[in-house]
Parts: C-alpha cells; structure tokens; sequence
C-alpha cells in the first residue's frame, strides 16, 4: 500500500462554498520559442490538409474560421509554393532564444513567388 502525503489549503469563497486551494505546480519558465515563421508553415500545412479532406470547402471559409481576412490567409498558404527542402528547414529552425525572429514570413514572400525552385532555393541561401 502506498501513502500519498500532500499540503492541501482550504479557502472560503463564500458561505456555503469551499475553494480548494492546493500548492501551485512550479513550471519551468521557457527560455526560447519556437519562430513565428515555423508556426505560420506548420499552420498551412495543416490547413491545406483540411482542404484536401474536405472539412472546409474553400480557403474563405477556412479564412472565415480563423479569424483571419482572405489575403492573410493566401499569405500563409503561399508558404507551400516553397520548395519542399525549404519548408522542411523553416519547420526546423533554432528556437529564438530572445528578441525578434531573424526570418520573418514577409521575408518569404518573394521567394515563395519564384516559380523555380532552383531560384527559390538561391535566394532562401541569402536570407538565413
């Protein structure tokens, strides 16, 4: 048989109501994060999936869902124009450890827009 021991604090809210109060879990504060960039690639990702599937019928509606306007949403899903060794980098990027992100999603815009990806790839090389 095993004894849990635990401190557990008792406060009343009101009259007739107890709150339990127990001791806080101490979580670790994170020092890095992970680059919006890697989020935002990981978010079309996901969102394509969902059109291929068809739980949304179109980009508007997923726009619609997300609280986001339509061209924000074609922003993010002109990610996967990116050839596929370029996304796969940005999903892997270091965690930021402070301050703003070194590659940022409007950085990728015209890279996205290449339709080669030979040039794409080029142009990635210059902006890590």
């Amino acid at each position: 048989m095993t004894t849990v021991v635990r401190t557990i604090h008792f406060a009343v809210k009101s009259r007739r109501k107890r709150l339990v109060v127990g001791p806080e879990a101490e979580l670790p504060k994170p020092t890095s994060r992970v680059p919006r960039v890697a989020r935002l690639m990981a978010l079309a990702i996901r969102y394509d999936d969902l059109l291929r599937r068809g739980v949304v019928a179109d980009q508007s509606e997923l726009a619609h869902l997300c609280q986001v306007t339509q061209p924000r949403m074609t922003q993010i899903m002109n990610l996967l124009h990116l050839a596929p060794d370029i996304q796969e980098q940005i999903l892997f990027l270091p965690p930021v450890e402070s301050g703003r992100d070194p590659i940022h999603e409007r950085m990728l815009r015209p890279i996205a827009g290449l339709p080669c990806w030979r040039e794409q790839r080029r142009n990635w090389a210059k902006v890590q």
